[in-house]
């Protein structure tokens, strides 16, 4: 990833964090295997062979199964056991073991769980699809507080939106090839039911490989960035002083007014992926994984290349994107409804040869872009609350990631639920978006203005000090490459 070029508003070049602080790493030649290039592209195979293949599993319809109740339950426990997880990830596990130790560690539980969606498919197993979901919710919880973190810090401030687009790319990789292989081994199959067996060898294989290539990973303190600086990502305090402050930033007003916009985003995964499997054939939904898959990558990498516009500034930024946002899910949960509330009385089962399979179809596709370009507008937010402190970017990663378990594990939980699998879902996700957006604009009408802070009533006052004893207007123009504008 090249350097960006980009100034802020006059002629004078935007200040950055690494001028305001001088660093003790800065270097003249850079070893590829040190670079923040390499150290994304291992991070976004790690997410290619864990939350990828997961993700290339669920897009075929309910993890691929007849029915989505078994599957819907076995996720709801991944995500509640992924709340605990997270949430003692910065204190225990980054702590004692380091960021590197608990991506590692975080990919360990992702191959029982596709074991147990091979037994279940082939001879009709349920308890190994239950402990493999359990054994994921501990792993897992770990590994999206870990990659969270490495995405956000190891970057350049320049660089860290297209960072996100690449490394989010990689998780749609694995839905493009799951949707791939499955489109190949079920093409002449126009029925609902489940998808062939065969799928799931070629997924355990490739989870298999996520531990191997998570220790190719550079730890933090060796990390060459182009501008110098150096990244740590290590926790320093006592455990349970940094569970305390974990809790007391997520009970912040600033956190607690982004919970509800984190639910819409995510709570959507559940609900696009069960209305596949209750209402397509075996082949479309291979086709919906495939299709959705590609344009996601297309939106992600667009939007994150927005986000990093450096010569726009970071108000327009912030404020357009999530207007744009909020408006196309807007227009796709309000098709969605009218959809399955035709569905839900008609009971059609839709093949790509079949009438009406368009308008049933394309609002799947749409709100998987939707999904993706949700999900990395959140680590924007959490970026713009977090700032340039390492400690905070773990915390917040693990309140981010913990909060999507929570909402993923009621979602997945409701959907297991006939009538919620068809209709609810859809009308819940539809309500939870109209709530959100209030609390959200609250926090994001700040990013830009002189304050991420909700209790701060005035945009531009600099009275405030935060953790690291800089004003917050100076904060977010050093951490986001703009410059500092007087206050009126």
């Amino acid at each position: 990833m090249a350097d960006s070029t980009d100034i802020g508003h006059g002629d004078q070049p935007a200040p950055s964090a690494e001028t305001e602080t001088p660093t003790a790493n800065a270097t003249t030649h850079i070893k590829w295997y040190r670079s923040t290039f390499y150290n994304i592209t291992i991070l976004g195979l790690c997410n290619f062979a864990a939350p990828g293949i997961w993700g290339a599993m669920n897009s075929l319809g309910a993890g691929g199964a007849e029915s989505p109740k078994l599957v819907n339950a076995a996720n709801a426990l991944t995500f509640c056991l992924m709340v605990v997880s997270c949430y003692f990830s910065s204190g225990l596990v980054v702590r004692y073991i380091g960021i590197k130790g608990a991506l590692i560690f975080g990919t360990l539980g992702y191959a029982p769980f596709a074991a147990g969606l091979y037994t279940n498919n082939r001879f009709g197993t349920e308890w190994l699809v239950l402990l493999g979901a359990a054994l994921c919710g501990i792993s897992a919880g770990v590994f999206w507080m870990a990659e969270a973190a490495i995405a956000i810090a190891y970057p350049e401030p320049e660089n860290r939106g297209k960072a996100l687009g690449y490394w989010l790319t990689f998780r749609l990789g694995g839905q493009i090839l799951g949707g791939a292989i499955n489109l190949g081994l079920n093409a002449k199959n126009n029925q609902a039911g489940k998808v062939s067996y065969t799928v799931y060898l070629v997924f355990i294989a490739l989870q298999a490989t996520g531990p191997f290539v998570a220790l190719l990973l550079t730890p933090p303190e060796k990390v060459q960035r182009r501008d110098g600086r150096a990244v740590t990502l290590a926790i320093v305090d006592a455990p349970w002083a940094e569970l305390r402050a974990t809790t007391r930033q997520f009970f912040a007003p600033k956190f607690l007014s982004i919970v509800l916009f984190i639910g819409q985003a995510v709570f959507a995964e559940a609900v696009y992926f069960t209305y596949l499997d209750v209402w397509f054939s075996v082949r479309a939904r291979a086709l919906g994984s495939f299709l959705a898959g590609i344009v996601a990558v297309i939106s992600g990498n667009l939007l994150g290349l927005w986000i990093d516009r450096n010569s726009v500034a970071l108000r327009v930024r912030a404020r357009s994107a999530f207007f744009i946002i909020i408006t196309l899910q807007g227009a796709w949960w309000t098709w969605i409804t009218v959809n399955v509330a035709r569905y839900h009385h008609s009971r059609p089962t839709f093949d790509w040869v079949d009438p009406g399979f368009g308008a049933a179809f394309g609002v799947y596709i749409f709100l998987t872009i939707g999904f993706q370009i949700n999900y990395l507008f959140l680590y924007f937010i959490i970026h713009n609350l977090a700032g340039e402190s390492e400690p905070d970017i773990i915390r917040y990663a693990a309140l981010l990631r913990g909060t999507e378990s929570a909402w993923q594990a009621v979602s997945y939980g409701l959907t297991s639920l006939t009538l919620f699998a068809e209709v609810g879902g859809v009308y819940f996700n539809f309500l939870l978006w109209g709530l959100s957006l209030f609390p959200a604009w609250l926090v994001i009408r700040h990013f830009g203005s002189g304050s991420t802070s909700i209790e701060d009533s005035s945009e531009h006052s600099d009275s405030t000090i935060d953790h690291s004893g800089v004003s917050p207007a100076k904060a977010l123009a050093v951490s986001s490459n703009e410059p500092v504008l007087k206050e009126e």
